[in-house]
């Protein structure tokens, strides 16, 4: 069986060779570009992926164009830096596909210090709290990685195009009842050459955070 790995992508042109060869057998790589300049699309290409071609910018517009391109009955995401090893998708995709989670979240755990940013991970970390609290998500961590039926994803009519999407998509599922689950992954730096689009500026960070503090408010 099938399971599509939607990859949103903004300039992550030096990532890409390294990922997509780390492609476990079975996954079908969507490589959902948002307007790279470095040659994405072209990488990716050469190394197996469908790409998507996305116009409008913002993470939650390229995760979600990747998704309605899938046809899998599973699907998967995954940032595309290289800060996952997508070896480790089973660890996501096997509870859902057993029926022992409707949502499974891969929890970060850091290959080094420098993988994870002391300010991103206590935003992190607050924000779990938020969600433990306000609605009962047994989640520690808000994790990129993640994996769910199609179907049921497109079914949460999710609405944030931008950094919003992730915690949309967790909210949602949680107020739809979905048995939500996290386990265990590593997470590295992100590959030389790419850069963080929210903690990587000032900008992208005070974007996300009124990307989520509005979809925490509805």
């Amino acid at each position: 069986m099938v399971t599509d790995i939607v990859l949103p992508c903004l300039n992550e042109a030096p990532a890409l060779p390294w990922l997509l060869s780390r492609v476990p057998a079975g996954y079908r790589p969507i490589v959902a570009d948002n307007g790279s300049t470095d040659g994405s699309p072209e990488v990716a290409t050469a190394h197996g992926a469908t790409v998507v071609h996305v116009p409008q910018r913002g993470f939650g517009a390229a995760a979600h164009a990747g998704l309605l391109a899938a046809t899998a009955d599973i699907v998967c995401f995954c940032d595309a830096d290289g800060s996952f090893d997508p070896q480790q998708l089973p660890r996501v995709t096997d509870p859902v596909r057993a029926g022992a989670a409707d949502l499974v979240l891969g929890r970060r755990r850091p290959t080094t210090r420098r993988a994870w940013p002391l300010h991103a991970r206590l935003a992190n970390a607050l924000l779990a709290l938020r969600l433990r609290r306000g609605i009962g998500v047994p989640l520690h961590d808000l994790g990129p990685m993640r994996a769910a039926r199609r179907a049921d994803l497109l079914g949460l009519s999710l609405r944030d195009r931008r950094s919003g999407y992730p915690l949309e998509m967790v909210v949602a599922a949680a107020r739809a009842g979905w048995r939500i689950l996290e386990t265990d992954v590593d997470y590295a730096p992100r590959a030389a050459g790419t850069r963080s689009k929210v903690t990587g500026t000032v900008r992208g960070t005070a974007q996300a955070i009124r990307d989520m503090a509005k979809v925490l408010s509805t």
